[in-house]
């Protein structure tokens, strides 16, 4: 019987990685926006909130929920890197699982911050390690990016590897798809 995580990085693979890759695009895509609402819009930063935000206002300000995304990236990234078998592919994983990792551990610091009811550094507010540099809004912006891009990376090569993995255990490569198409 397969676990989990075999059947996720075998015969589920292209599914899971669509699965994942819709939730990471969408979070992105609010950070995105959030970032458009607040340059090109001019709104206040309190005000600017995405789309879901928006209509849910306690969304943007619950710790609880932004660590719950940092955990659940942690988890995909996990759950899938056995799936990307190449060279090129498994390392670019493997950073976005290392970068998320760090991302992970500020959100843990947030949330603990609000768990415990004191602030770091005698902050007004919960207040991650890098905020102290970088405002919040931006530094969330550029850490969904920086996870993103090594993540877009290895599905590139996952997708269209330069050496064929020898055992693929998966069919999303696009010469597994056409040569699983001509047998079946």
């Amino acid at each position: 019987m397969r676990t989990l995580r075999q059947t996720l990085n075998g015969p589920m693979h292209e599914t899971a990685l669509r699965v994942f890759m819709f939730i990471v695009l969408a979070h992105w895509g609010e950070h995105l926006l959030q970032g458009l609402q607040i340059y090109v819009l001019g709104w206040p930063v309190p005000e600017a909130r995405g789309a879901l935000g928006y209509f849910f206002p306690t969304l943007i300000t619950s710790e609880a929920l932004h660590y719950g995304y940092a955990v659940v990236m942690l988890i995909g990234l996990w759950l899938l890197r056995p799936g990307f078998t190449g060279q090129d592919d498994r390392r670019w994983w493997t950073i976005a699982l290392a970068i998320q990792f760090f991302h992970h551990i500020e959100h843990f610091l947030l949330q603990m911050q609000v768990v415990l009811g004191h602030n770091l550094f005698d902050r007004p507010v919960p207040t991650s390690l890098v905020q102290l540099w970088v405002p919040r809004v931006e530094l969330h912006l550029f850490y969904n990016t920086i996870v993103f891009i090594p993540m877009a990376v290895a599905m590139y090569y996952h997708l269209f590897p330069t050496v064929p993995a020898e055992r693929p255990a998966c069919t999303c490569a696009s010469h597994q798809r056409l040569s699983h198409a001509a047998s079946a």
